[in-house]
């Protein structure tokens, strides 16, 4: 039993929870299966997550924690190197390959096609590296930490998965419920300060904004799963629950329960990282399960005050 003091609440008492490192490798590599028994079909998240059962919060998270890509990104470099492939050893024309790998036009695949390989469709096709007809796929593999490529017959079993990472400092720590105002944003992740200016403009000359004060953000989507401009997420603080919130003020509720706790120190834009390897590499070692509600980040100081390299944002991610 572990025992720590949490920044927003009082003492916590852990006790731990039984969950083994095979079953969250076998729930990746099932997803993983699923991937590449279905590159002819677009990918459903909510139903990769389903499969695997874990929660679509933390999902993509996790799966990219452990093989180094998202469910998509894995997807798509599968479906590049079945493109490249057939323009080795088939007779498809360019645009029935674009339309196989899931582009929509013959542009859009040379684009991807030209980032990935370094050369054009058709100059790839008449490269001398290859010979047509030859059923090897080694030029046609692209880098990937995982060991997963296109194989004519698919298969997952080359998948290189990672085994967990204990030299994070995480904290396991228990919080009270508790209570939020917060101010809704719909758009990118990353232009959530427009909502906390919305947010600290309201709580300011409400006398809301107190030495006790928690500023945190909750993530709802899968940024995997919607486009960017249909992401939801809130801009909050912690308020007392006897306090009334001024008109344009939302109140919200934060779950009690365990959360593991860890700490970044550095750019916001490394945050994503950070989970990668919170719920990739940690979680899978640690004995824990994680809960199907999204995790929050809380921002113990801003960018106006310090310089970004010294922003210290501590990560909760639930357990269940």
């Amino acid at each position: 039993m572990r025992v720590k003091r949490s920044a927003m609440g009082g003492p916590t008492v852990v006790p731990m929870k039984p969950k083994t490192l095979s079953s969250y490798h076998a729930a990746v590599k099932t997803a993983a299966e699923h991937i590449v028994s279905s590159l002819d079909h677009a990918l459903d998240l909510a139903d990769l997550a389903r499969i695997a059962q874990v929660s679509p919060f933390h999902f993509h998270r996790m799966f990219r924690g452990m093989l180094g890509e998202t469910p998509l990104e894995l997807h798509r470099r599968l479906r590049l190197e079945r493109a490249a492939f057939w323009l080795l050893n088939g007779q498809l024309q360019v645009t029935e390959i674009a339309f196989d790998a899931g582009y929509e036009t013959h542009e859009a695949f040379t684009r991807a096609f030209r980032a990935a390989y370094g050369r054009s469709p058709s100059t790839y096709r008449n490269s001398s590296f290859m010979q047509p007809g030859c059923m090897e796929a080694g030029p046609t593999q692209l880098a990937a930490r995982c060991g997963l490529h296109f194989e004519p017959a698919p298969t997952a079993r080359n998948l290189q998965l990672r085994s967990g990472e204990s030299s994070m400092d995480v904290d396991l720590v228990k919080l009270p419920r508790l209570r939020l105002a917060k101010c809704a944003h719909v758009g990118p992740y990353t232009r959530i300060a427009e909502a906390f200016e919305r947010l600290g403009a309201l709580a300011g000359p409400a006398g809301l904004l107190q030495p006790q004060t928690r500023m945190l953000a909750v993530y709802l989507d899968d940024q995997d799963a919607k486009p960017a401009d249909e992401l939801r997420s809130e801009a909050c603080i912690t308020v007392p629950e006897h306090v009334a919130l001024p008109s344009g003020l939302t109140e919200g509720w934060l779950p009690a329960g365990r959360y593991a706790r860890a700490t970044h120190q550095g750019s916001y834009a490394t945050l994503g990282d950070m989970w990668a390897r919170l719920l990739g590499e940690w979680l899978p070692s640690s004995g824990w399960d994680v809960a199907a509600t999204p995790g929050f980040e809380v921002y113990l100081n801003t960018p106006g005050h310090v310089k970004t390299e010294d922003l210290r944002t501590e990560l909760y991610l639930p357990l269940a």
